[in-house]
């Protein structure tokens, strides 16, 4: 980092306010009204704030229909500086104590949200997924992505009602869907069973805590998980680590798109995502991007984004 940078950086953060809110941006993705809500301060005065942090490169911003979302940023000379002013903050301090729970509390929030909408609706979860882009043509795509691999253990983080788990039925020896909701791993179990899917199991879990070891998984699908995701980023960094060398995960998503109804009626956090913030995740948790798949639609278009595990590990190829 060149050292006007450094010094700019540092300005940008020389004030109680902007640091505490690149500590809670370093926590995940938030929006100006959620940062209000934390600090108890005016959406004018912190929306100053963001714009001198995200001037500095030390934050990124995305705007997204009527919302714009805050985080650390990814790229350029604020990427290292950001993130080690973010972990110098002494978790104890009082002050932000108090921040982090209130973040707390705006995440069970969400949660809560998500959990009423997917209990309302898992017993018609299919035909809601199918709204807008026939789910065949998804299906065809995913399968693509996973062409000419040999597939001994498969992940669906997000399982849902366990169709994607299904799909592979003769493409994978063994596969675990992952989901936090018991009432779709109900759905799903009897799914599969029905389906004659015996080399599968559902577990309850968390796309941020996954119950696998590292480097076990041959192949992961997140079929339309990531637009619900507080942290997309963190999600696609916890398969990466579970993701056997010269492995492939895909990522099911919608392109960017102004259906803001999707918050309030379907619950989406994001509403689709673009090819250059997915292979930066992709890149950030160590992987290789692949040409992505598109299948475009009216009024949404659907991407298949796929990336593959490097053969050997940074640690690995240095010391050979």
């Amino acid at each position: 980092m060149h050292t006007d940078e450094l010094l700019a950086g540092l300005r940008a953060a020389g004030e109680p306010t902007r640091l505490r809110l690149l500590a809670l941006c370093a926590r995940g993705e938030l929006t100006v009204s959620e940062l209000t809500q934390i600090l108890g301060q005016s959406q004018p005065r912190i929306s100053r704030h963001l714009k001198l942090l995200c001037d500095a490169g030390l934050l990124d911003r995305f705007p997204e229909g009527t919302w714009a979302f805050y985080r650390l940023a990814e790229k350029g000379g604020g990427l290292d500086l950001s993130r080690a002013l973010a972990r110098l903050m002494a978790e104890d301090d009082p002050v932000l104590a108090q921040d982090i729970d209130r973040l707390a509390g705006i995440k069970r929030a969400r949660q809560n949200r998500a959990e009423e909408y997917f209990r309302a609706n898992a017993a018609h979860w299919n035909e809601i997924r199918s709204l807008h882009v026939p789910e065949a043509e998804v299906e065809r795509a995913l399968l693509t992505a996973f062409a000419n691999r040999s597939i001994r253990q498969f992940l669906d983080i997000g399982t849902g009602t366990g169709r994607i788990l299904e799909l592979f039925k003769g493409r994978a020896e063994r596969g675990t869907g992952i989901d936090l909701s018991r009432e779709m791993l109900a759905l799903a179990r009897a799914r599969l069973e029905q389906a004659g899917c015996a080399q599968f199991q559902v577990r309850h879990g968390d796309m941020y805590h996954l119950p696998m070891a590292p480097r076990s998984v041959d192949a992961i699908s997140i079929h339309q998980v990531l637009h619900y995701a507080d942290e997309p980023a963190a999600a696609i960094r916890e398969a990466a680590r579970v993701l056997a060398p010269g492995g492939r995960v895909a990522v099911v998503d919608f392109a960017p798109h102004r259906l803001e109804a999707l918050r309030d009626e379907h619950a989406h956090r994001r509403l689709g995502f673009t090819h250059e913030e997915v292979a930066a995740w992709f890149e950030s948790a160590g992987l290789k991007p692949a040409p992505p798949i598109v299948l475009a639609g009216n009024p949404l278009t659907v991407t298949v984004w796929p990336a593959d595990a490097p053969l050997q590990s940074a640690t690995e190829r240095s010391a050979a």
